[in-house]
């Protein structure tokens, strides 16, 4: 079974797959200051019902991504392993100005997006620390995006900056108008970030016209996007597992 690792900021998604089913997922928080024998206790403790005969691995945490191929040596030293760095094979094009500056993730998330949606251009709104929106040609090329604060970020920095404001529970208010302090800042939050969304993906949609004929399909992913995806009128799909997806088609291409 194939065990995919997805490293991001805020957390660490894990994934196993049977072949080309996603039998089982797991979130946990990431800590840069992990051990290798501490993920290993974590990571092992997920999958010790499994037999892991592969390993697929992506990271936007430096220090993170140096204890996991710590981790893989001592751990799995004889498994195959693809981890998502320059020089591996992905099949995607990055036609950016410096293709080094280019997160793993959304590398992975594009080729995950033009494989399951390979009729026309793609934008990938992926709701992390950061929200990303990253924008895929019809022959599966990363051709760029557009990078904002996240929303548990943004939450944060309001409650922090403004004496008067909390963090708050982050669920759907029962109007855009909110009645009290709790129910206006979640609407500013959920809202606002789906017009944020909605207003980007417009104006990529505008530039893509110039070159690509068809609209472009619109997917969410992250682990923020449940509190969009239905309110941003631009989504049009959901994919949870988009980059454990991505992951498994790295893998079988360089394993």
């Amino acid at each position: 079974m194939l065990l995919t690792i997805d490293v991001g900021n805020t957390n660490t998604v894990l994934g196993v797959f049977k072949d080309k089913e996603l039998i089982r997922s797991w979130r946990v928080k990431t800590d840069a200051r992990n051990t290798a024998d501490e993920l290993w206790l974590q990571f092992g403790a997920l999958v010790a019902q499994y037999e892991i005969t592969g390993l697929a691995v992506c990271s936007t945490v430096p220090a993170t991504l140096r204890e996991l191929r710590t981790m893989i040596n001592n751990y799995y030293p004889n498994i195959p392993t693809s981890i998502v760095e320059p020089g591996i094979k992905t099949g995607v094009p990055l036609l950016v100005d410096n293709p080094k500056e280019i997160g793993a993730d959304r590398i992975v998330n594009t080729l995950a997006a033009h494989t399951l949606y390979p009729n026309g251009p793609a934008i990938v709104v992926d709701f992390g620390t950061s929200t990303n929106l990253d924008v895929v040609s019809p022959k599966g090329e990363f051709l760029g995006g557009a990078l904002a604060p996240g929303i548990e970020i943004s939450v944060d920095a309001l409650a922090a900056r403004a004496a008067q404001l909390r963090k708050v529970e982050l669920v759907r208010p029962r109007s855009v108008i909110g009645k009290n302090t709790v129910e206006a800042l979640q609407s500013g939050t959920i809202f606002g970030f789906a017009g944020q969304v909605d207003g980007l993906v417009k104006r990529i949609t505008e530039e893509l016209a110039e070159s690509y004929e068809g609209k472009p399909t619109v997917i969410a992913t992250g682990g923020l996007a449940p509190l969009v995806f239905g309110i941003a009128e631009s989504i049009e799909h959901y994919e949870p597992d988009l980059t454990l997806t991505g992951l498994r088609l790295i893998h079988e291409r360089n394993a």
